[in-house]
């Protein structure tokens, strides 16, 4: 049957910039700011807690700029898997790709674990007396829930995807609307005492974790860079993309975090027993427009959480895949499965990993997670991105890009300086958990897979770098059929008598 043939090679460039723009969006808003508002009060200590979601966007716009260069000019299939595998092939092989793939093993499910325990939160705004080992048990079930859910042909799963987004959309308009319906200036900006005090080391610190958690909501603007093959005119429509989504969840998250505030006391977001601290969208329906209403678009909420959980899983269980069939991964993750045509072992392995992060986060904090999420990522996929973009203009100069990024290299300095905040404070707002001593140890364990990989499979440093410059000998064909074009033309044109091939 052909459809068995589905080769990546085969991908067709259908996506348009409308839709590029609405699938970041769909990424990028999910469960995320429903559960976050909370945690970015408490980091900052009061309403000033908006500063973290526009440090977040700056952030993202800096760090977008840098996957608009690379997404640009090398507008294939695996975003930073390409990117750091046409990077640093030179030096260290394909130890960058595999480690990406290998951190992303990790980040991606735990990412999606925030969905489900977002998910039992607001549960528990409809069922109160919930307790800890029926929430625990709940999420698994979400759990292999989903993974049932996945476990079939992508093409139904998209339909199924189009009803979930349609309800994630909705729920964050009714939020948004009751919050301006009730909402009280006084209360969204009256600020406590020494809340901008600069010169306060508990003003930075409460910054760089309100940082982490603005970046966490934002995550997602990369989404159509991870499907570059697939994009019309990606060296336009990519950038236009990043940056239009970036800039439109920005303007629903102010909203968002604006109108709660306007709505519900921050004081009360700090309060583990008010509902508000848990289910703060919750408590904002029943504020403006009583608990009946409430319950109703809580229900929404859930359905957006699934809804995040099931794009994000649906995505990440390819990156092993990828990876695997191009032999910069192991080889057991790039099978399909027979009959639906999905990968089994990144699905399941993903899967595994998401219900242990949900474990670990209901028996920690949520933010807790984040910041062992945001520390895995930051220190292969983000670090090493923003050393691919000065990387590759010196490697491959000749290199094709559309888009170049605007006021290089002052946004690549942004980013770097943003993620090392991150990176630098995340002990100190995630005490006793360690999340950078745990990043690390991910990462040297995923350079022993990588020599046990390499001995196995005979790459460097146990074999020859494969230095492949795909995209440099694609465009040197393309000029080639081009210039041979325009001779043929010339020739017509210089002999009249020249009759065309009929």
């Amino acid at each position: 049957m052909p459809e068995l043939l589905n080769e990546r090679v085969g991908f067709v460039r259908r996506i348009g910039l409308f839709q590029a723009t609405a699938l970041n969006m769909s990424q990028m808003c999910g469960i995320g700011p429903f559960v976050t508002i909370p945690l970015m009060v408490a980091a900052f200590g009061g309403p000033q807690a908006v500063i973290g979601f526009l440090a977040g966007a700056v952030l993202a716009l800096a760090d977008g700029l840098i996957w608009a260069e690379l997404g640009a000019s090398l507008p294939g299939a695996g975003g930073s898997y390409v990117y750091l595998r046409q990077a640093f092939q030179y030096r260290t092989g394909k130890l960058m790709p595999f480690l990406f793939v290998w951190t992303a093993m990790l980040f991606v499910p735990l990412g999606m674990s925030t969905g489900v325990i977002g998910f039992v939160q607001y549960l528990g705004y409809l069922w109160p007396d919930m307790s800890q080992g029926q929430g625990d048990a709940v999420g698994l079930v979400v759990t292999v829930g989903i993974v049932v859910l996945l476990w079939r042909r992508v093409e139904s799963i998209a339909k199924l995807t189009v009803v979930l987004w349609t309800v994630m959309i909705a729920s964050v308009v009714l939020v948004i609307t009751a919050a301006f319906t009730h909402f009280s200036p006084e209360r969204a900006f009256t600020y406590p005492a020494q809340a901008f005090e600069l010169t306060s080391s508990h003003f930075w610190i409460g910054f760089a974790a309100g940082l982490t958690i603005g970046i966490y909501d934002y995550l997602g603007y990369n989404t159509i860079a991870y499907m570059g093959a697939e994009i019309k005119e990606p060296g336009r429509t990519i950038p236009r993309a990043i940056i239009c989504s970036i800039l439109g969840i920005m303007t629903i998250y102010l909203l968002l975090q604006i109108g709660t505030l306007g709505v519900i006391h921050w004081k009360d977001m700090l309060d583990p027993h008010n509902p508000a601290s848990s289910s703060v969208a919750s408590a904002v329906l029943e504020a403006a427009w009583g608990k009946g209403p409430a319950e109703a678009v809580t229900v929404l909420i859930l359905v957006t959480a699934v809804a995040s959980v099931l794009a994000g899983l649906l995505g990440g269980s390819r990156i092993p895949y990828d990876a695997a069939r191009d032999r910069v991964f192991f080889r057991p993750y790039g099978t399909l499965h027979p009959r639906h045509r999905f990968p089994v072992l990144g699905l399941l392995t993903m899967g595994l990993l998401m219900a242990a992060g949900f474990l670990l986060g209901r028996h920690t904090d949520l933010a807790t997670i984040i910041q062992l999420l945001t520390t895995v990522m930051v220190i292969v996929q983000a670090l090493a991105q923003v050393a691919a973009v000065t990387v590759l203009r010196r490697r491959q100069p000749t290199l094709r890009r559309p888009y170049r990024m605007w006021l290089y290299p002052l946004p690549s300095i942004v980013a770097l300086v943003g993620w090392l905040v991150i990176y630098g404070y995340a002990d100190r707002n995630a005490p006793g958990r360690h999340p950078i001593a745990w990043s690390l140890a991910w990462v040297a364990a995923g350079i022993v897979a990588f020599v046990l990989w390499a001995r196995y499979e005979k790459e460097w440093p146990f074999g020859p770098k494969r230095i492949s410059e795909e995209y440099l000998a694609e465009q040197a064909e393309q000029a080639a059929h081009a210039e041979n074009g325009k001779s043929a033309g010339d020739a017509e044109r210089a002999d009249p008598g020249i009759e065309p091939v009929q």
